[in-house]
């Protein structure tokens, strides 16, 4: 038949055109980005000088962005602690049968931050954070707890604990939804039979639940971490990395290194560590993901 003498090459024909466009739209940025790391080089410079590996030693002579590291640091924390720990906790109350059957309210209510666009949710924290006419100093001036009103996005030590705790409301309820499906597929005669044995609630969530998901919830840990990495918009939107560089995250001081600064080369140098970081992470995702399908 005609379709048995089809040349070897012609299925690899249908698939050339995708794959060039991949190359050209997703690794040819990333090599060149690697390349660019390697020179000292302004925006639309012509004429860029080679440097090597300069770029990294001088990290650790860099104040600022050891702060947006350890920010970074902070932000990812926080987050595990908060949208994966408390998450967990709320997914396994939500499907207990103590509520059970009424857990749609709480489902919505704790998913509707996350469906908000970041740069809106930011702009609402942004307003509830002002030092003057803001919602939280107006509420703790109403309580008569004026003593613990604060510039809370202009004094230094406040202001990435501001973002943060801005980014667990928006946040928790996505990753407690994730969770929540996986529990939906533990067989219920498991639950059954350590209640015949005699197990209380506790005793469930510790002994059946947490194991039966435990690949999830390295999972949902590890993708809240790449997040957490990529942290940009919150910060650049509330505070643009002030009050000095209090709140710089890895994201925003290399924007600012790039196009405020011009420090194309250095600015490259810091993009492709934070893209082998998480290159690695996304390896131990899927790793872990393979092995709890296995």
């Amino acid at each position: 038949m005609n379709f048995m003498r089809v040349k070897w090459y012609v299925p690899y024909l249908f698939v050339l055109p995708a794959f060039l466009l991949i190359v050209v739209v997703l690794y040819n940025p990333i090599v060149q980005n690697m390349y660019t790391s390697l020179f000292s080089t302004a925006a639309f410079s012509s004429q860029p000088r080679f440097v090597g590996l300069q770029n990294y030693a001088s990290f650790f002579s860099d104040a600022n962005l050891l702060t947006a590291f350890r920010n970074n640091i902070y932000y990812g924390i926080t987050c595990i602690v908060f949208q994966c720990g408390l998450g967990l906790v709320l997914a396994i109350i939500m499907e207990s049968k103590l509520i059970r059957n009424h857990s749609g309210f709480f489902r919505t209510v704790y998913f509707i931050p996350s469906v908000i666009s970041i740069t809106a949710a930011a702009l609402l924290w942004k307003f509830i954070y002002q030092s003057r006419g803001g919602l939280l100093n107006t509420v703790l001036a109403t309580l008569g707890l004026e003593q613990f009103q604060h510039a809370w996005l202009g004094e230094a030590n406040l202001a990435i604990w501001a973002i943060i705790l801005m980014a667990q409301w928006q946040y928790m309820g996505y990753y407690c939804m994730l969770l929540i499906v996986s529990i939906q597929k533990i067989p219920e005669d498991m639950y059954e039979s350590a209640s015949i044995d005699g197990a209380n609630g506790f005793q469930k969530a510790i002994y059946i639940t947490i194991p039966a998901i435990r690949e999830m919830i390295l999972v949902v840990t590890v993708i809240d971490v790449i997040g957490c990495l990529k942290v940009f918009t919150e910060v650049y939107v509330m505070t643009l990395g002030g009050p000095g560089y209090a709140s710089h995250t890895v994201g925003t001081l290399l924007y600012q290194y790039a196009f405020i600064y011009n420090k194309m080369g250095y600015a490259a140098a810091i993009g492709t560590v934070m893209f082998v970081i998480m290159l690695l992470l996304s390896m131990l995702q899927l790793r872990i993901s393979g092995s709890g399908k296995q």
